[in-house]
């Protein structure tokens, strides 16, 4: 009688280590999966305008007269009719960063633009004429030709003022 109440009481205290094994293990197996793998939303949904932006690289000057990019994200939407006058618009705008400066004189205006056998032809203001020396003059260019370089379509450009050729800017400069 003595070792049946043994047996049983050695059984009992076995199937109560193993329950308690049991349930220590489910436990841990429960919190470790929701450890690795947590549920992810979004803090803000992605609308159709974040889905069309681009990114355009403008040129403008630093301190030591060096052009200098800065990138600037832009609804595609905006380049759709005329391209190239909105992309030149926006580089006369001139740079966010206060560290760079535009080598256009002030208040110079697009008027228009065309492409035709890939050459752009830019129409500008008179003020565009208002440039202090041959520097400027070549910055000006040079940061229209950066600018316009990174569309495939374009090898070349002129400038013309007010719908009327100009002698001060009579080249056509390749890209």
């Amino acid at each position: 009688m003595k070792n049946k109440k043994t047996l049983f009481l050695l059984i009992s205290v076995l199937l109560i280590i193993l329950l308690s094994l049991f349930f220590i293990i489910k436990h841990y197996i429960s919190t470790s999966n929701t450890d690795n793998y947590s549920e992810y939303t979004p803090q803000e949904e992605i609308n159709l305008s974040q889905l069309r932006q681009t990114t355009i690289n403008l040129y403008f000057l630093d301190s030591n007269g060096n052009l200098k990019i800065e990138s600037k994200q832009i609804d595609s939407v905006e380049l759709l009719q005329n391209p190239y006058k909105r992309i030149i618009e926006i580089l006369l705008e001139g740079p966010k960063n206060q560290d760079l400066h535009s080598p256009f004189p002030e208040n110079t205006k697009i008027l228009d633009s065309s492409i035709e056998n890939n050459c752009v032809t830019l129409d500008f203001s008179n003020e565009l004429l208002d440039f202090k020396d041959d520097t400027q003059k070549q910055n000006i260019i040079n940061s229209i030709l950066n600018t316009l370089k990174q569309l495939n379509e374009v090898n070349s450009f002129k400038i013309i003022i007010n719908n009327l050729p100009s002698e001060i800017f009579d080249e056509i400069w390749e890209i």
